[in-house]
């Protein structure tokens, strides 16, 4: 049987779609590669000599040797990457403990309120963050005290992440069989030791993929960062927009920063997309 020819036009409609999603990397990868003069230059195109100078002013305090074409070293974007790392590891783990523990507590107990807790954590994740900005700025100065800590900062991402992983982990605990559990109990099991060692093994693709999306909603989380955060514990997209001013832009270095941004977020999509793909459909078949 001959093969049915496809329409030119759904590659032409590929190709654009293709290059408008790496368009903008290639060029942004591409700026970082060049030095300022051939950024700014009215004759800049793709042919040019790379050079690293970009990459090395961002990571300075970070090298284990001192560039050469560096008169003087900033450690802001260092210093903003290991806050960002920080803070999005801390937020993360903490995230995935108190999710999996009250998602696992609705699904699995039965108690006055359990329908409406679950219908009010994907309500609390509709609520944009810039709706609590105001709030959350006062609460966090005014009455505790930890605005400009990381702590403020981790605390924030933890509320705001957990509705989120409450309600993708509750699927994944519902296909989890009861009889597995009740064999356990049976077995002498305590009720730690059926959520650690049975439970948790089962739901690893969920908590996989609740773990990226936390990670990622956290890295470039911008808002919130930019309020409650001061010089010390500025996040990589606060330190980014903040080295636009009016006066000097080395676009050279904010490429390189952004690339550099960009990594984290590219290695957790390419070494777990199997378990993003099933955290996304997690619900949607049934089996």
């Amino acid at each position: 049987m001959e093969r049915e020819r496809q329409n030119p036009l759904f590659y032409m409609v590929l190709i654009i779609l293709v290059i408008m999603a790496v368009g903008p990397i290639v060029l942004m990868l591409a700026t970082s590669l060049k030095l300022n003069v051939d950024i700014m230059s009215d004759r800049s195109s793709l042919l040019f000599m790379p050079t690293l100078r970009n990459y090395e002013a961002a990571l300075c305090d970070l090298l284990w040797y001192q560039p050469k074409s560096l008169d003087f070293c900033d450690p802001t974007f260092g210093r903003a990457l290991v806050n960002s790392l920080i803070i999005c590891l801390i937020s993360t783990v903490l995230t995935l403990v108190i999710g999996c523990m009250a998602a696992y507590a609705i699904v699995r107990f039965r108690f006055i309120g359990r329908d409406t807790a679950s219908l009010s954590t994907l309500l609390m994740r509709m609520v944009p963050p810039a709706v609590l900005l105001v709030p959350v700025f006062g609460i966090w100065t005014f009455q505790y005290g930890i605005s400009g800590t990381r702590y403020g900062i981790i605390l924030v991402y933890v509320a705001m992440n957990l509705p989120f992983v409450i309600w993708i982990l509750q699927s994944f605990i519902v296909q989890v069989p009861v009889q597995l559990e009740e064999a356990a109990r049976m077995d002498g099991a305590g009720p730690f030791q059926v959520f650690f060692l049975v439970v948790l093994p089962l739901i690893k693709p969920g908590l996989a993929a609740a773990a990226i999306f936390t990670f990622r909603i956290g890295w470039n989380e911008f808002l919130l960062a930019n309020a409650l955060s001061d010089r010390s514990t500025r996040t990589v997209p606060v330190t980014i927009v903040n080295s636009l001013t009016e006066y000097n832009i080395d676009w050279g270095v904010i490429m390189a920063t952004g690339m550099l941004l960009a990594i984290p977020p590219i290695l957790f999509t390419f070494f777990a997309s199997r378990q993003i793909i099933t955290g996304m459909t997690a619900g949607a078949v049934k089996g």
